[in-house]
């Protein structure tokens, strides 16, 4: 199966791409929200979250995500720890998520894409941009968050010109109508790289 990461900064529209990639019939995996999942139900998952950061982890059986997010907030060796426990579940169970799915590429939605590694585990990758007020506004107005909160995020993930050079693909988000012809553009490229990927 080609595999195709779907990367973006905060505000950037990368889920308003892969929304589009999925009424076009691409299978798409969120990996922020499947490893909110698996936090919350694999055993394994559990058993080593709880020993690295205690039993606090998990509140009446549910993951207790504000006591964590407080554990790894603007502290790199905490977020550090839990990244190594998680990442490579989800990269596990991406792996086999995309063997079971049909049609010529799936997609992995990931806004920590290069940070993480996932990046070695696809076959191309996809940056989606937008200029950084739009980002800011958008962000603003999605979370009920303030512009020095957004920039604070935005400030601790790469940057624009990082993502796109490492990227074989970029996508600018600022106009709905253009967006969607855009993101037409590259269903046909990527369906073109999957079919002579073996060529």
């Amino acid at each position: 199966m080609y595999k195709v990461g779907v990367t973006g900064g905060i505000g950037s529209g990368k889920s308003v791409v892969c929304d589009m990639l999925r009424e076009r019939g691409v299978a798409v995996y969120n990996s922020d929200q499947r490893a909110k999942e698996l936090m919350a139900s694999d055993p394994q998952l559990r058993e080593q979250l709880t020993e690295r950061f205690g039993e606090e982890c998990f509140e009446g059986g549910e993951l207790n995500r504000g006591y964590l997010a407080s554990r790894v907030f603007g502290n790199k060796e905490e977020l550090e720890a839990l990244n190594a426990i998680v990442h490579p579940r989800v990269l596990e169970d991406f792996e086999a998520w995309a063997e079971a799915e049909e049609g010529l590429y799936v997609v992995l939605e990931s806004a920590i894409l290069f940070e993480s590694g996932f990046d070695s585990k696809v076959d191309v990758a996809v940056a989606v941009m937008a200029p950084d007020e739009l980002r800011i506004e958008r962000t603003m107005l999605r979370d009920g968050v303030t512009r020095e909160q957004v920039e604070e995020r935005m400030r601790n993930q790469l940057s624009d010109d990082e993502r796109c050079a490492r990227s074989k693909y970029a996508v600018v988000n600022i106009e709905l109508d253009e967006l969607e012809d855009d993101v037409e553009q590259l269903h046909r490229r990527l369906s073109y790289d999957a079919r002579h990927k073996e060529s």
